[in-house]
């Protein structure tokens, strides 16, 4: 499951240091400086529809130490302006060369197939032929995956693949020949090369970290990304096989472990605004990291006190400011006569409390009200308006205060349609932001958040955040994409199932 959008298609561009320097690197390393091009909006609208699918999606059937450097293999990146990174592998022999998502979201590898007749994606973009390599075995098992809005169709092969120098033998992938959405049209990659877990591979074809692992290919059983934010530098960042660079970051990796296999998932404490909680994941909440996913995306109570903390543009929900005006100072008293805040909603009628949190529909954002029932609404903004109210109580704000706060958060929600934009000339007034990992602060400065766009000339600032609310019992969930990992040089550590972070150098 993704939620809507963000900003880009993250992709890899893998190129062989051999290829185009003739030989290996003199430190061992495959090293590619890659060229940038610039952002305009026509290409972020594109960009935003293809993210639609591609980015926080997942399939719907929910199926889904100190480390040193010793001949590792080293994939350059390219960034599309922070928020597109292009790769390339090969597939067969001699390899047949594709534009992949190195998403460590899914993990299943898919590429177009040349039997593909009947989807217009097909003939734009590089199809594989098995006829053309002498490597391929037949499979022939069919497949589908479906995605939020749209799916693909295919069947499996096994072919070699070809990963910057490694070359994996007999890796099982999808051939599609069938793309049944308008993403995969407009998308500049040809397929997607997952890095979770088995636990989320449909047709159990093992995901190409494993086959590295079972074919002794890499030293280490990790991977590890480095993501360059910098829109001007000449490297896009790197990802490695095998080990880390050094020179990539500084300090050491904190470890956390991973809770659920099938996405890179652990557990996380609070978001920090200006050393401030939001109260919402004080008690802990789920955190996938994502190389898929260009923004980070979270539960709608902390993304609206972070648009307001940070001056971002919101929409208003009539159903909130409604909740703040009839029921305000009611959720006001029962908090301060020490009711369990998860009741308050329950108790004035608004949700229906199952004995350990209050339960409405599935809701993915209180301001989409397609196929969202009132009653619905109105217990989610209850729900939100109980943590911004029990938040100002703590800092013994006066009650006339506590309520034009809540209303004011009303009018600040993301919009679950697109980006929030923020003041470019307001970047150095606003707070540094902070998520709390193994009892550590990961700050995050305005710099970093938020992100720079051009159009016409001109420079556009967008909110490096979204919303995003999965319910209990999986939930509350955040999405940690390229904005931290652009912050955080991030280890996948496989072998002994944990993530590593560390400030990006």
């Amino acid at each position: 499951m993704r939620p809507m959008h963000l900003l880009g298609v993250t992709c890899l561009w893998i190129l062989s240091c051999a290829l185009l320097l003739g030989g290996a690197c003199s430190d061992g390393l495959l090293r590619i400086n890659l060229s940038k091009k610039r952002l305009d909006k026509e290409t972020l609208a594109a960009a935003k529809s293809a993210r639609q699918e591609t980015n926080l999606l997942r399939p719907d059937d929910g199926s889904r130490h100190s480390l040193g450097l010793s001949d590792d293999d080293i994939v350059p990146l390219d960034n599309y302006l922070d928020t597109q990174y292009f790769g390339e592998i090969g597939v067969g022999t001699p390899p047949q060369n594709f534009t992949v998502i190195f998403d460590t979201g899914s993990s299943n590898l898919w590429v177009p197939s040349s039997k593909c007749y009947f989807s217009i994606a097909c003939y734009l973009h590089h199809k594989y032929k098995s006829t053309k390599s002498t490597t391929y075995k037949k499979n022939g098992e069919t497949c589908t995956i479906s995605y939020g809005s749209g799916s693909i169709a295919g069947f499996f092969s096994e072919d070699s693949v070809l990963v910057g120098e490694l070359v994996v033998k007999n890796q099982k992938f999808i051939e599609t020949t069938r793309e049944a959405s308008p993403t995969f049209i407009i998308g500049k990659f040809d397929g997607i090369l997952g890095l979770g877990f088995p636990e989320i591979s449909v047709g159990s074809a093992p995901p190409i970290w494993q086959s590295m692992q079972e074919q002794k290919l890499i030293e280490k059983d990790i991977f590890s990304f480095w993501l360059n934010r910098d829109p001007d530098a000449s490297a896009g960042g790197e990802l490695v096989f095998g080990g880390v660079d050094k020179k990539h970051y500084k300090g050491k990796h904190t470890y956390v472990p991973v809770t659920r296999k099938g996405y890179w998932q652990f557990d996380m404490g609070d978001l920090l605004i200006g050393g401030e909680s939001t109260g919402f994941c004080a008690g802990g909440c789920a955190a996938i990291v994502d190389s898929g996913t260009s923004l980070l995306a979270g539960p709608t109570t902390i993304v609206a006190q972070v648009n307001h903390a940070i001056g971002a543009e919101g929409i208003i929900s009539t159903e909130c400011k409604e909740v703040v005006r009839e029921y305000g100072e009611m959720i006001l008293e029962l908090l301060v006569a020490q009711t369990r805040p998860q009741k308050v909603c329950s108790q004035i009628g608004l949700c229906v409390f199952d004995g350990s949190y209050s339960v409405s529909n599935q809701i993915e954002s209180v301001v989409d009200k397609k196929e969202k029932r009132g009653s619905d609404l109105l217990c989610t903004a209850c729900e939100m308006t109980v943590v911004w109210i029990q938040n100002q109580l703590r800092k013994n704000q006066t009650k006339e205060l506590i309520l034009d706060y809540a209303n004011q958060l009303c009018e600040r929600l993301p919009s679950p349609n697109g980006e929030s934009t923020v003041d470019c000339h307001q970047i150095s007034e606003m707070p540094d932001l902070a998520f709390t990992i193994a009892n550590k602060t990961f700050t995050l400065t305005p710099e970093q958040y938020v992100v720079k766009l051009e159009q016409s000339g001109q420079t556009i600032c967008i909110s490096g955040f979204m919303a995003f609310d999965v319910p209990p019992p999986r939930g509350p969930l955040w999405i940690l994409g390229d904005v931290f990992m652009g912050a955080y040089h991030t280890v996948f550590d496989f072998g002994e199932s944990r993530i590593g972070f560390a400030k990006s150098a």
